[in-house]
């Protein structure tokens, strides 16, 4: 019998994705340095909008949650999306994988959560970027300046992502230099200035939880975004593991060292640490010609954080269509490779939520994550129990009780941040729930009454074990896509009624 190891699943899945991906009219594929920026953008985008964990918890819980909640957070959800990136490189992602562990009825519905909580989080970043404006020009705090100012920013910004994927990549690695050069001068020019005694102040009884974990959630957040458009990376099997863990480091250091600078240099007032400050710090560090560096950077970074993070609810939504759970539209594609409808969907929810507050958005979106990510933990866990042989080009190097175990911290933090959200949250974050649960049965009735036109779903999909073992469970896993790479002898044929055969 054939020899079918992990290595020849890698090369096979990522040559035949290289020439074979449907639709993508053999334009050129992300690869290392485009998708470490995009991750980045997609997670981060540099240190605007953390000002308000320090008003929160003060500069010594600001750090502290800087520096221990990566390890608790940022780096398990890294190396889950490794492993099940890797294995399952498709458009889609989290959906997917959800679908593979429980059914097409929860891959939708983690679908629905999370479009809606990247909806949300695009329309923070016109918002951000002109909270950081006003400081300099008020006209852009509020009124029709601001209104048709956001409108030009979005299409613009839609226009650009409409452009395709490679433009967007190459554009973000521009984008990152540019906004992350000012702060590290202003580090160093900070150095001869610095109070370290400042870093230590904290009141426990001024401390705002709610604020400072949702701070810091949405900073060190969306890690699994990248997966969504799997299937345009080059090799991704190598390419992924890599691109996420060079992004950990970039996005921790380009929270800390701002974060040093700022609240050891300059006199506090934990009050004033609010969205734009950064650009106020940096006017006391380094004068006006930083300041406006900074704000200029606020710009290109809130460029870069819109087209990735658009880039990843297009994606998703294609992916989506192509497993057949939303219409065939979703899926078309622009001469660009760019799911032109998707794009559209994606651009018009951010209009619709930006004319919400800052702190307001930021809350549903972390809400709606929590529960999405509360899914993903799960589905991680089931398929290392249920599926131990299915082929995994990067496996996090624990076995089946010790991923388990990674997985309760970020577990506990998320339940904190959801047992801390406002009531207006809960009322929105559950309709969300509520429309994803109607939607399903609808799109169902209209596929069986072929109202609009569906991908076919109902072709064989191979799950390729590295130990040969039939699976032959009814409860087998029901994935909606061809993973674009031939059967070996071990492979294991799976179709959308869960019928499995060798």
């Amino acid at each position: 019998m054939e020899e079918y190891s992990d290595e020849t699943h890698a090369q096979t899945s990522e040559d035949s994705s290289k020439h074979n991906k449907p639709g993508n009219g053999g334009l050129p594929k992300l690869s290392m340095l485009p998708l470490v920026a995009l991750i980045f953008y997609e997670v981060s985008g540099g240190p605007f909008g953390i000002e308000d964990s320090v008003r929160a918890g003060g500069p010594l819980l600001a750090l502290l949650g800087f520096i221990i909640f990566p390890f608790i957070w940022s780096v398990p959800e890294a190396l889950i999306t490794a492993e099940l990136a890797t294995a399952f490189p498709e458009n889609g992602g989290y959906v997917l994988w959800i679908s593979a562990a429980f059914g097409p009825f929860w891959g939708f519905q983690e679908g629905v959560w999370k479009w809606f909580s990247g909806v949300m989080d695009n329309a923070l970043y016109p918002v951000l970027f002109l909270d950081y404006l006003k400081h300099s020009f008020p006209v852009f705090a509020k009124g029709w300046t601001r209104i048709s100012t956001l409108l030009g920013i979005t299409f613009s910004l839609t226009y650009l992502n409409y452009r395709g994927l490679t433009i967007v990549g190459f554009a973000a690695i521009g984008l990152a230099i540019f906004s992350l050069l000012p702060f590290a001068v202003m580090g160093v020019l900070s150095i001869p200035h610095l109070r370290p005694r400042q870093w230590l102040i904290f009141d426990l009884r001024k401390t705002d939880w709610r604020g400072y974990f949702n701070s810091l959630f949405w900073n060190l957040n969306y890690w699994d975004k990248a997966s969504t458009l799997a299937g345009e990376v080059e090799s991704p099997s190598k390419t992924f593991p890599k691109a996420l863990m060079l992004a950990v480091i970039l996005v921790v250091c380009s929270y800390l060292i701002p974060l040093l600078a700022g609240t050891g240099a300059v006199d506090l007032s934990t009050s004033d640490w609010s969205d734009g400050y950064f650009a106020e710090v940096a006017m006391l560090i380094g004068g006006a010609w930083l300041k406006w560096w900074i704000q200029a950077a606020a710009a290109m970074s809130n460029m870069g954080l819109f087209e990735a993070e658009m880039s990843g609810d297009a994606f998703q939504l294609l992916g989506m269509s192509e497993m057949g759970m939303l219409p065939e539209i979703f899926s078309h594609r622009s001469k660009h490779g760019t799911p032109t409808f998707s794009i559209i969907c994606s651009a018009t929810g951010v209009i619709v939520l930006s004319w919400m507050s800052f702190q307001e958005i930021l809350e549903f979106l972390n809400f709606l994550y929590c529960i999405g990510m509360l899914l993903e933990f799960a589905a991680f866990v089931w398929l290392r129990i249920k599926h131990p042989d299915l082929q995994r080009p990067y496996k996090v190097p624990l076995n089946t009780f010790w991923v388990t175990v990674l997985c309760i911290p970020p577990s506990v933090l998320l339940i904190i941040v959801m047992c801390l959200a406002a009531f207006k949250t809960l009322i929105v974050s559950s309709t969300v729930v509520i429309v994803g649960f109607l939607l399903y049965p609808c799109i169902g009735y209209m596929k069986a009454r072929e109202c609009l036109k569906f991908v076919k779903s109902d072709k064989e999909v191979i799950v390729p074990t590295s130990e040969g073992h039939e699976q032959t469970d009814e409860d087998a896993i029901g994935l909606l896509t061809d993973l674009s790479y031939k059967p070996k002898e071990k492979d294991i044929l799976i179709n959308f009624q869960g019928n499995v055969g060798k």
